[in-house]
């Protein structure tokens, strides 16, 4: 994956002074040849049309690369949001793992103990149980990506809080992903938390993740066993700021397809009054240009 140009601070942080100082000295400059008559008989008329114009040009260059700097720096925060996010989801993941270690010898215990007093049904069901949980993990484990392990971790463990089952099938290892991996588990995340809203309240609510590969591309689907999605709203609901939750929302969507598409990938919706599915998809051809994005 071909590397981002690094932003650099400092040099914008220069150049926004030195602009901007220039912007203020041919602004005196103009003042004094507009209002002083004085300077306006020293000067001589092509004169001062020459400072009108350097003026116009320092004025519109300055306009611009401050436009430029703000973009990058706008660019750069949601990486860093993104990385954030995906810190802190890997942190999570690092607890639940060194919880897991330390309870393993407590479960030897009681196992050790119930064989003891010959409980072998009592044992057998507590070595299902945790075999379990085990499996659970480990089902999320299994890509070669560590923040989208981290995230399947985060997530699996907020939907149980939420009284939601969250099943992680995972068919692909996800090595070498076309996009950063924070921009795919912004993507996995903003879905997930979307099938969590929508199965609020409901019982027995289930989620499904699932991530697959084959020679042609990376894919995934995020299905949910709430409500359904009316037809005329399929597409309405990738466009910014459309949404039922309220003014300030209904970014979420749009952000995940534009995300996949600036990679060259999409994402779709399909609904039944039993389950709401969102597939998206990465092309691996994308890694011949350097996984480099473009505007969709």
């Amino acid at each position: 994956m071909k590397a981002q140009p690094q932003f650099n601070m400092k040099k914008a942080a220069v150049y926004s002074v030195v602009i901007n100082a220039f912007q203020i000295l041919a602004m005196l400059a103009l003042a004094i040849y507009v209002f002083t008559d004085e300077f306006n008989h020293v000067l001589q008329d092509s004169l001062g049309d020459i400072l009108i114009l350097m003026l116009t040009v320092v004025v519109i260059w300055g306009a611009v690369v401050d436009i430029r700097e703000a973009v990058k720096t706008g660019r750069m925060h949601v990486q860093l949001h993104g990385l954030d996010e995906t810190v802190t989801q890997m942190t999570d993941m690092n607890h639940a793992l060194r919880a897991q270690r330390h309870d393993f010898l407590n479960h030897l215990q009681v196992v050790y103990s119930l064989m003891e007093m010959e409980e072998f049904s009592e044992a057998q069901q507590y070595i299902s149980q945790v075999y379990g949980n085990i499996q659970d993990l480990s089902r999320q484990l299994k890509t070669a990506c560590a923040p989208v392990n981290a995230l399947l971790r985060a997530k699996t463990t907020e939907a149980e809080g939420k009284h939601i089952r969250l099943f992680v099938d995972v068919k692909a290892a996800w090595k070498d992903l076309p996009l950063p991996a924070w921009e795919m588990c912004r993507v996995l995340s903003n879905l997930i938390d979307n099938a969590m809203d929508a199965l609020a309240g409901k019982k027995d609510a289930a989620i499904t993740v699932t991530l697959k590969e084959d020679v042609r591309s990376f894919s995934f689907s995020v299905a949910n066993n709430g409500p359904m999605i009316a037809a005329e709203a399929a597409e309405k609901i990738f466009e910014a700021g459309f949404s039922g939750k309220g003014e300030g929302r209904g970014m979420g969507l749009h952000i995940c397809r534009k995300t996949l598409r600036q990679y060259e990938g999409d994402l779709s919706v399909s609904s039944t009054e039993t389950e709401t599915v969102f597939s998206g998809y990465v092309p691996k051809q994308n890694m011949i240009n350097g996984g480099k994005p473009h505007d969709p």
